[in-house]
């Protein structure tokens, strides 16, 4: 019998967008997952595609506020306004990041 063990890999703080990624990948893209398990790079994978993921989520959200005139004039004139339109824009960037990044 040979004796297979995976390489050991650097513990890396895996975020929700990780998880999500690898659950992905473990169900969907089986291979892909196999051979970054079994060369000892899915963790380093998986926090790369979070970093990219948080990074994307800031400079998305920045920009549509931008677009969509969301000041901080206007979260001190009306604060359940603003309340309300940012979270369109984080489900607007979130949708975005899940399609571009996490489910490809």
């Amino acid at each position: 019998m040979p004796d297979l063990t995976l390489p050991t890999e650097p513990e890396l703080p895996l975020g929700r967008y990780a998880l999500m990624h690898r659950d992905y990948l473990e169900n969907h893209k089986r291979v892909t997952y196999l051979n970054l398990l079994t060369s000892g790079r899915l963790n380093a994978h998986l926090h790369q595609t979070e970093q990219t993921a948080l990074h994307r989520l800031k400079l998305l959200t920045k920009q549509l506020c931008r677009e969509q005139g969301v000041t901080e004039e206007l979260k001190e004139k009306a604060p359940m306004q603003w309340v309300g339109m940012m979270n369109s824009i984080r489900s607007q960037a979130e949708e975005a990041i899940l399609s571009e990044l996490i489910y490809n």
